[in-house]
């Protein structure tokens, strides 16, 4: 390929299935089409399909056997027995429409879709806009408006279909911890899992600094959690920590789970990030992309629940990939209030973190 090329691999289904029946601001109600759908308008305004460099992907086709290799026959056909009766409940954060099973094995294949097109070499970097999300769900449970886990489905669809044996990162920028895609690796050393989410340190909650992997996965867990109320100008101080780790351990694919719902406007995040958080991102996985993988890169929409700041944060990262210049909208000019311990803390947990990884990386020095 002689210039890049970048592919969007979404379908229309995703910005008009899976109707949450529940009114805002119930937790629930935030997982919508409307996320999908003020994105694509977006980019239909911007005419952004006419830039030869995007390419607009549909997802793969899958069938059950493939769910299989992620999911226990229980859970699937649960899902689709409560897709055939038209509604149900899982738990307290998981609802079902007629759509839902149908709509979560397009999300699936969509990922895969996303993923495979690098790898054959098809576009140089993809962004999948799916939904619902997957990094909560677990083999035998949905969670956390998550129904299958995409991004951990889509790797062992890698490892045990098209016998793919590389090593893989998975960078999890969503402001909750991927408690169900961490299950998936916990103890493999060919997949490097690094969170970076919103904690409770008043309460507490897992993900914290110590669940590093177990096994020969050991180190290859890592976990930079953040206080609610982190900036712009904090929240990349844990590329610090990333940047040498992904140089060793030399990753042939960089997957990013990549939830904004950091945003400032999120509903369910208490995180105050503007797409310029996004686009800086953006900029530095790539450039480390480019160093380790040949720049083999897929994101993979997780949450993010803000109307107004979805479409502005996807094109701020399609703007990174693109090398573009990006600038905050007008109405991400906010002057937040500045709380100096924040900035202590993600120090703190950085300095904590070091140490405790410097026994599994060379290139970490404490």
């Amino acid at each position: 390929m002689t210039e890049n090329k970048i592919g969007i691999v979404t379908d229309d289904d995703f910005a008009s299935k899976n109707i949450p029946p529940y009114p805002r601001p119930t937790f629930l109600s935030f997982e919508t089409p409307l996320r999908i759908k003020v994105i694509m308008d977006y980019f239909e305004k911007i005419n952004l399909f006419a830039d030869k460099q995007i390419i607009k992907i549909s997802p793969r086709d899958i069938d059950e056997s493939i769910i299989k290799l992620a999911h226990s026959t229980y859970h699937i056909n649960s899902i689709k027995y409560l897709s055939s009766l038209g509604s149900g409940f899982l738990g307290d954060e998981v609802f079902i429409t007629k759509d839902t099973f149908n709509l979560a094995k397009k999300a699936l294949g969509g990922t895969i879709e996303a993923i495979e097109s690098v790898l054959k070499k098809e576009i140089n970097q993809s962004i999948a806009l799916v939904r619902p999300p997957g990094h909560h769900a677990s083999r035998e449970k949905a969670s956390g408006l998550c129904i299958f886990n995409n991004i951990a489905n889509a790797i062992l669809y890698l490892r045990e279909i098209l016998n793919y044996d590389k090593r893989i990162a998975i960078i999890d920028i969503d402001d909750h911890f991927g408690d169900g895609l961490v299950q998936y690796f916990y103890d493999d050393p060919s997949v490097l899992y690094f969170s970076v989410h919103e904690y409770d340190y008043l309460e507490g909650d897992i993900g914290f600094i110590n669940e590093l992997g177990e096994g020969e996965g050991i180190g290859k867990n890592i976990n930079f959690p953040i206080p609610m109320g982190t900036r712009d100008d904090e929240f990349l101080e844990f590329f610090d920590i990333l940047k040498p780790i992904l140089k060793e351990f030399k990753p042939d694919f960089i997957i990013v789970a990549a939830g904004f719902d950091m945003y400032f406007d999120d509903a369910i995040g208490n995180c105050l990030l503007t797409s310029m958080s996004y686009y800086n991102f953006t900029n530095r996985i790539l450039k480390i992309a480019n160093n380790t993988c040949n720049g083999k890169l897929a994101f993979i929409l997780e949450g993010g629940y803000s109307l107004i700041g979805l479409p502005v944060c996807v094109h701020a990262v399609i703007k990174a990939l693109l090398k573009e210049k990006h600038e905050r909208h007008f109405f991400e000019n906010v002057n937040f209030l500045k709380n100096p311990k924040t900035k202590d803390d993600i120090i703190k947990i950085k300095v904590a973190l070091k140490k405790l990884l410097s026994n599994y990386w060379i290139s970490i020095d404490y």
